[in-house]
């Protein structure tokens, strides 16, 4: 006999609560009881939210968004909206995690005022929400509601102090409160306050220990202080439950690269693939290793993936990265540049780079720290000599100097330290361009000053685990503020390096980066910001003469030991030969070159670019006089 609707129903949340229960000790058997559920319902929303929850616990975290996804389509108010965040999360899509979560606020609020807020922090209206939160929380100073959406809408623009001080009032009021202690841990993760961020993820996981989003959070912010073997057991303990999933898997390839245990790695990202023949980013990491070989057969199965119709643009763009990769292994050069200018035409269009503000900004600093502007200060800063900063262009032998100087004794390599760009930025009012900074920093007194170097030395005294004289930071994008280094840390060291325009361009442009280097998609853009780069570091150079050292890639490699030796001298550290025998350092690398600065070097690279000259014009023609003014090693 047939069950009535009231029946169906019933017997429909039976099954949702059983599978929901499941969650907990089998999520194969949960996304079995969800998917037999919507056999009979396709459109229940909580079918879907549990589906979704089922797939996230597997590892199949792209359907884990299209599942919670269409909950929410069927669901406006209800949960899965947080879900839906912590996989973008996962998927590395901030700016969807961040809608995601402003509508997991908007649904959790009732009050009117609030909802409006909601509403405007959901269409990314900041300014009218922080218009409505303010008078609100003015009278309702405890609504822990309106506080969290106030520091969401700080955190949106870049105010990330005042987003962690506003979470911290949260919890202070709430201490249950998980959706703020989350949202918490990723402001302070995002300002690199890494040892605060895993006090506040070790709370949320000591209530939901399953939680991926939680275990991930706590991985990278561990990576963030080079605590790789930590990390590395934190995903291992992800896979021995979910063996499939991909993501893990691609973590784990990255943990272990950084370690160097190529081996671990290399299995790790094929792991990847072998569960998720779509995913994008594990075919990258492999020819990210730069030593990796893809065979006749993987470049079948990456041509088949892009094929596909449903393929994603950010899984497509990386296996055009990969493919230009194999290619160029082939040395089929025009076929290579195809690729990688189509992967870097796809990525450029999800940025909002703007060419025009860096060379803004890159005037501005040559206005504001001027040969007077030192004199005015000389003696400010913090009297520290640790640091030794590696400037420049990426994919410059960077990590090469970096490498070469944490092979002495009295050096420690750390990796690229995000420090610097997020005191400018706090400078700024939360932007490093288009903001207050670099004007401001003319209005700093003599105390600031030294506060601000005081400062950089205690953030990233976590990075320091030998107990080591001198320290690298190797953010490359740092060479935007050498004028402000100089001033906050007088006695640090400051290294540019420097390769021929055409090779670091185009280095760069066929090289997909985790994060930042929007400049890289296009070949004017690289071009514009070269060059603009050369001239400020240039005007440094007469304002602070003798404040940087450069060192020019292909003099490296032409004579290694002399221009090792002209290096330490600078630094003021005295000759080792363990410095030139630095492939043998077994330290960890956390950048592109991580495989290439453990071989010997070698010249190939010196003149790769040559091989793509025909499709480099735009590039030439941005480039302007830095391309004829480069020193030529004869």
């Amino acid at each position: 006999m047939q069950a009535s609707a009231p029946e169906r129903t019933g017997s429909v949340q039976e099954a949702l609560n059983q599978a929901q229960w499941l969650l907990r000790t089998d999520a194969s058997l949960a996304l079995e009881q969800a998917q037999e559920v919507l056999n009979v319902d396709p459109s229940d929303p909580r079918a879907h939210f549990v589906l979704g929850q089922a797939l996230a616990r597997l590892g199949r975290h792209q359907e884990a968004v299209a599942a919670l996804r269409r909950s929410t389509e069927l669901a406006p108010e209800g949960p899965a909206w947080r879900a839906l965040g912590d996989q973008l999360t996962l998927l590395e899509d901030q700016a969807g995690a961040d809608a995601a979560y402003a509508q997991s606020i908007r649904a959790s609020v009732h009050e009117p005022q609030l909802m409006q807020a909601a509403i405007a922090l959901c269409q990314d209206r900041l300014a009218v929400a922080e218009h409505l939160l303010r008078p609100y929380l003015r009278d309702k100073p405890t609504d822990v509601a309106a506080i969290r959406m106030l520091a969401e809408v700080a955190a949106r623009l870049g105010r990330f102090d005042d987003s962690e001080k506003l979470l911290s009032r949260c919890l202070e009021l709430a201490p249950s409160f998980d959706a703020a202690r989350h949202n918490y841990a990723l402001v302070l993760h995002r300002q690199s306050k890494s040892l605060d961020a895993l006090r506040e993820i070790d709370v949320l996981l000591a209530s939901d220990p399953e939680n991926p989003s939680y275990q991930f959070l706590r991985a990278t912010a561990l990576t963030r202080i080079g605590e790789y073997d930590a990390a590395i057991a934190i995903y291992r303990g992800v896979l021995e439950k979910h063996p499939k999933n991909a993501r893990a898997w691609l973590s784990l390839g990255h943990a272990s690269k950084t370690a160097g245990r190529r081996d671990e790695s290399l299995a790790a990202y094929k792991n990847s693939i072998a569960n998720a023949p779509h995913f994008g980013e594990a075919y990258w990491s492999l020819a990210n290793m730069k030593t990796h070989a893809f065979t006749a057969a993987d470049v079948a199965q990456m041509q088949a993936q892009l094929a596909r119709a449903d393929l994603g643009d950010e899984d497509r763009f990386h296996i055009h990265y990969a493919l230009g990769k194999a290619y160029e292994d082939q040395e089929d050069y025009e076929r290579s540049f195809t690729h990688y200018a189509e992967g870097a035409r796809i990525r450029r269009t999800g940025l909002d780079y703007d060419a025009d503000e860096t060379s803004t900004a890159a005037a501005q600093h040559t206005q504001v720290f001027t040969k007077d502007f030192f004199a005015a200060r000389k003696g400010w800063g913090a009297a520290a000599p640790d640091p030794i900063f590696i400037v420049g262009l990426p994919r410059s032998g960077s990590t090469l100097l970096e490498q070469i100087l944490a092979s002495h004794s009295q050096v420690e390599g750390t990796m690229e330290l995000p420090d610097i760009i997020m005191m400018a930025k706090r400078l700024g009012g939360g932007r490093v361009r288009g903001g207050r900074y670099p004007e401001i920093v003319g209005e700093l007194s003599r105390e600031d000053v030294r506060a601000l170097g005081e400062e950089y030395i205690a953030r990233t005294r976590v990075q320091r685990k030998a107990g080591k004289p001198f320290f690298i930071d190797k953010m490359p994008n740092n060479s935007q503020h050498v004028g402000f280094i100089h001033l906050i840390l007088p006695n640090a060291k400051i290294i540019d390096a420097r390769r021929h325009p055409l090779g670091a361009c185009f280095s760069s442009f066929k090289q997909h980066f985790a994060r930042g280097q929007g400049f890289s998609y296009d070949l004017t853009d690289l071009g514009r910001y070269y060059a603009d780069y050369v001239r400020m570091m240039a005007r440094f150079d007469e304002v602070a003469p003798g404040a940087v050292h450069r060192v020019f890639y292909e003099r490296m490699v032409a004579d290694t030991e002399s221009e090792v030796r002209r290096l330490l001298a600078y630094v003021g550290l005295p000759f080792e030969q363990a410095c030139l025998d630095f492939h043998v350092n077994p330290r960890a690398v956390r950048t592109a070159s991580s495989e290439q600065v453990r071989q010997p070097i070698y010249a190939d690279a010196v003149e790769q670019w040559r091989h793509y000259e025909p499709w480099l014009g735009p590039l030439k023609a941005a480039l302007g006089p830095a391309l004829h003014e480069y020193p030529v090693q004869n």
